[in-house]
């Protein structure tokens, strides 16, 4: 995977801090350096006239690179105290201190090295123009060598550090169970690893994970910003086509290959550029982020066959009893949409849609004499029609997979009532599972809002009515309020999925 860039960020000027209470001294200063270069850098004068304003100065710029240094101004210590304030409360070892003096019996120069950390002593009647331009030159050299040192020890903390991110962010992303968290939670983690967050979110005017092939699907976004223009969407299929991530002005495109044969692309929007380390910081991540992507696609496939296969027998189930077509995707909407508003996690609240279509899987084993009777059951039939809840709960029974262990209880406990007076196993309250409670108010409010061989459909106040009715005694009546709260999501389920 290669990063391309072509920014090439210009050098500022050595800033250089004058601090004397003659204003001559500044002048002349200035006029004698106008011409100095280093690296090919030129100075910055900033201006102080006491030992007051030295130190505004020094605490609103970081990087000021030298510092002529008065020693008598408002007092005649202001100098010493200025240094002493940069190096002990400043905490600034860097900036380089000469310290120049017109007395030079009021700071003795020997004294004042060793107990002030100055870097240089001279009187102000020996500074000619030769002496002032080595003085600065042999200053300058030494910051900016001192600073490449720090720069080398800081990329080495940074690499650590970032190395960490990569492990805690990959841990992250490999939590996630779905493709549409995982792309959130790369782009969140992308941003930590990359630090946009503190050096460059005001320029972040947006990020999209996106993933396809000719029709690209959004999967995530930072920012309101619609970022798929035509100029971007010619971006992405130039990483697609040439395999490799690529920063064109200021939009990054990274290239995330991975084994399933679909290609997932990541785009940050209104960066300037990515330094070396946080190259191969995003080289190491994206190596982890093709493997979980991988992982992601696989187990989606599974999930998405094995809610398919329980679907599909959840209507044979209905269908074998001549329940409505659509019976069963209302209620695990239903179910779904009961679950989030309680907020339930979203895990869970997946799990009890996939889970729910297999509540009646018992009625599979219940003849056909007493689940098509058209009249009333007489008492050994209903016996025998009470029985599908445990035949349900043994046909599902020791599956380790979250979904079927769910469709267990499910199928077990939902005609259980909310006042102990159900069945199979007469649990009452919060005994009776979570999923199931859900699944029963669900399961009511279907059956009656659609037409039955023994019923016609009722309308939505009477349901309403009925479910209040029984709430505390058949049905949990946190749910059922929650169903009556939320009920135009409910009726718009019904209306997607008729009979």
């Amino acid at each position: 995977m290669s990063f391309l860039s072509t920014a090439t960020p210009k050098l500022p000027p050595w800033k250089i801090l004058l601090v004397d209470d003659e204003p001559d001294i500044h002048d002349i200063t200035k006029l004698t350096l106008a011409r100095f270069r280093l690296d090919g850098r030129a100075l910055v004068f900033l201006h102080a006239y006491s030992g007051q304003e030295a130190k505004q100065v020094l605490s609103r710029e970081s990087d000021i690179a030298l510092v002529f240094l008065d020693v008598v101004m408002e007092r005649e210590d202001s100098g010493l105290e200025v240094a002493r304030w940069m190096r002990q409360e400043l905490d600034n070892q860097f900036t380089r201190i000469v310290l120049r003096t017109g007395q030079p019996g009021q700071a003795p120069e020997e004294r004042v090295i060793v107990d002030y950390d100055i870097n240089d002593y001279k009187e102000k009647t020996e500074l000619d123009r030769t002496k002032l331009f080595t003085t600065t030159f042999a200053a300058l050299r030494a910051y900016r060598d001192i600073m490449k040192v720090e720069e080398a020890r800081q990329q080495q903390v940074h690499y650590r550090e970032g190395l960490e991110r990569v492990i805690a962010a990959s841990t992250h992303i490999f939590k996630q169970r779905n493709l549409k968290d995982f792309a959130s939670g790369l782009l969140q983690q992308v941003v930590a690893l990359l630090r946009l967050e503190h050096s460059m979110l005001l320029r972040l005017r947006g990020a999209t994970a996106i993933a396809g092939e000719g029709d690209f699907e959004v999967l995530a976004q930072i920012g309101e910003e619609t970022l798929l223009t035509p100029d971007l969407i010619a971006q992405l299929q130039a990483a697609e086509r040439n395999r490799i991530s690529r920063l064109e002005g200021d939009t990054y495109v990274g290239y995330f290959p991975n084994h399933s044969g679909k290609a997932s692309l990541l785009v940050l929007k209104g960066v300037d550029e990515i330094s070396e380390i946080d190259t191969k910081l995003l080289e190491i991540f994206c190596s982890d982020v093709a493997i979980a992507f991988d992982n992601i696609l696989l187990s989606q496939e599974i999930t998405d066959t094995q809610a398919e296969l329980i679907m599909r027998l959840g209507d044979v189930v209905e269908s074998r009893s001549h329940e409505a077509g659509n019976h069963v995707r209302r209620m695990a909407e239903v179910c779904h949409l009961l679950a989030t508003a309680a907020g339930m996690p979203e895990e869970e609240t997946a799990v009890l849609k996939h889970a729910a279509p297999m509540h009646d899987i018992g009625k599979i084993a219940t003849p056909d004499a007493v689940l098509l009777k058209p009249g009333k059951l007489d008492a050994d039939e209903w016996e025998i029609m009470k029985q599908h809840p445990a035949v349900g709960a043994s046909i599902l029974d020791g599956s380790q997979r979250p979904i079927l262990k769910a469709a267990a209880v499910i199928a077990h406990q939902h005609h259980e009532k909310y006042d102990g007076t159900g069945y199979p196993q007469g649990l009452k309250g919060e005994d009776i599972h979570l999923y199931a409670r859900i699944v029963a108010v669900a399961d009511v409010f279907d059956a009656l809002m659609h037409k039955r061989v023994y019923k016609d459909a009722w309308p939505v106040d009477r349901v309403i009515d009925h479910l209040r009715e029984v709430a505390g005694k058949h049905l949990d009546p946190r749910f059922v309020e929650l169903l009556v709260e939320n009920v135009d999501e409910a009726l718009a389920i019904t209306a997607r999925l008729p009979d």
